[in-house]
């Protein structure tokens, strides 16, 4: 904590159990009452410049360098993009539902890591537990099941990711116009050995999700939560879907901003700012404007926005997800957790219907047509909707690029959650204890962020700190 001119600055730095580094501020008045709180990003990525220049076929496996959490999503968004530039307009059946068994199992492994690995200590311990025993380390061994849980399931994923991708992390498998690789009939009779206690461990990850939720529903009503809009892929009938579909955008209501958006428009309906004291960039609906036209995205857009889910258990999860809010969005920042276990779940019980599915072991496995200067690919990640967008020359050079990610997606809803939770739990108070700091991450670690893959900028960004004193005078400015 530093003090200066009747002010005090509290600085978070790292922000623990989330992927990637960042740095909270919260600025104090005289009174001890927050007058300001803010997530800065303080890593930067240049990957929008310095792919300039290649050829645009490297990119799939080029751009998943921006992260070793989910650089499926990256790959898979780029192939989209670069499918277009090869003109094939239809992939086949083989080669999509290879893609989409590729994408389920990082969806799998992601969803995992977070759940056991960065958000149980808070839920099964409390968010003021001692740090010492809220961690990883201290689930293992208080419910050592439940970590052996964790990694198993994880690892699970990774090995779909392998099978499909070639490796577990920066594979290739993902093609201009297709994949290089079906799945053979070795691979899918060891998957489908075990695919039945996965689909145990994740309807159990759920039950534990979904149960503290509503056993804690008075608390988490108020904890970092706000009316938002909602932003996701849907498939035309409105079903869930993680690998293709139109934008959809909701309201705090339900009301339809906008929907089924073709990808390929999508410049025409998001537009994104820059702040001077982040890396990360501000994207908004333009018709809304920045001030009105911010958003969520990620299981809680996902689950909000869609009409339905394609398998079972995971539909029957959504709707009494939905009853809760008599059918409207909901607005829980923790609720988060709980659709993410629903996506857990519908991974896994779609991997389980692709294993059945003789296409995985088809050998037309590309396509091509005419070629184009540009595409546009859009995928949901883990942490939410996904944009890859790329021109080339007649050299098939990559001219310009635009990567909108999905934690930059949900930045100002990150900064509003740091806010809220800084006014609720440190405002007025002269002792700032570790157990008050964690509930300003744990509110950040709802939304899963991945930090490294969201800093990044067009040109010179630099970081600038300011520091306001109670008459909102400049009493400090760093810029590095």
């Amino acid at each position: 904590m530093k003090s200066t001119n009747g002010t005090k600055r509290i600085v978070i730095e790292p922000v623990t159990r989330v992927e990637g580094h960042g740095k909270v501020t919260i600025l104090l008045d005289e009174q001890a009452r927050i007058k300001q709180a803010r997530l800065h990003i303080v890593e930067f990525r240049g990957f929008e410049r310095f792919i300039q220049g290649r050829p645009f076929w490297e990119v799939p496996v080029l751009v998943q360098r921006l992260c070793g959490i989910c650089p499926v999503s990256h790959h898979l968004a780029a192939a989209k993009a670069v499918d277009q530039i090869v003109g094939a307009e239809k992939l086949t059946p083989t080669a999509e539902k290879v893609r989409r068994l590729m994408h389920h199992g990082q969806f799998l492994q992601s969803h995992a890591l977070h759940f056991f690995h960065l958000c149980s200590p808070d839920l099964l311990f409390g968010f003021d537990a001692e740090v010492s025993v809220r961690n990883v380390i201290g689930v293992a061994g208080k419910y050592p099941e439940l970590a052996k849980q964790g990694v198993l399931l994880r690892k699970y994923g990774q090995e779909i990711i392998k099978a499909t991708a070639g490796k577990k992390i920066h594979g290739t498998g993902a093609i201009p116009g297709g994949v290089n690789k079906n799945l053979t009939v070795e691979e899918r009779d060891g998957f489908l050995k075990d695919i039945g206690q996965i689909l145990d461990w994740s309807a159990g990850a759920l039950k534990i999700a979904k149960d503290y939720t509503l056993q804690h529903i008075e608390q988490l009503s108020s904890f970092a939560s706000f009316a938002s809009n909602h932003l996701s892929i849907v498939r035309p009938d409105g079903t869930h879907d993680i690998y293709d579909g139109g934008l959809r955008a909701l309201d705090s209501q339900g009301n339809k901003i906008f929907d089924h958006v073709d990808n390929r428009k999508y410049i025409e309906f998001i537009a994104e700012e820059v702040k001077p004291w982040s890396y990360m960039k501000f994207p908004f609906i333009r018709s809304l404007g920045p001030e009105n036209g911010w958003y969520r995205v990620g299981p809680l857009a996902r689950v909000n926005n869609c009409d339905s889910f394609d398998t079972p258990q995971a539909e029957s999860a959504r709707r009494e997800f939905k009853a809760l809010t008599q059918g409207k969005p909901n607005n829980l920042t923790m609720a988060y957790h709980w659709a993410r276990m629903i996506e857990l779940v519908h991974s896994a019980e779609s991997i389980q219907r692709l294993l059945h599915d003789p296409d995985l072991q088809g050998s037309d496995l590309t396509v091509k047509g005419e070629r184009r200067d540009e595409g546009i690919g859009i995928v949901e990640a883990p942490r939410g909707t996904l944009f890859h967008h790329y021109r080339v020359n007649r050299d098939d050079q990559i001219t310009m690029a635009n990567l909108i990610v999905s934690t930059t997606n949900n930045n100002e809803p990150m900064n509003r959650a740091v806010q809220k939770v800084a006014e609720q739990y440190l405002s007025g108070r002269l002792e700032i204890t570790e157990g008050m700091l964690n509930h300003v991450e744990v509110a950040i670690r709802a939304y899963d962020p991945c930090l490294s893959c969201a800093t990044h900028a067009m040109g010179r960004m630099p970081l600038e700190v300011v520091i306001l004193d109670h008459n909102g005078e400049v009493v400090d400015r760093k810029v590095r």
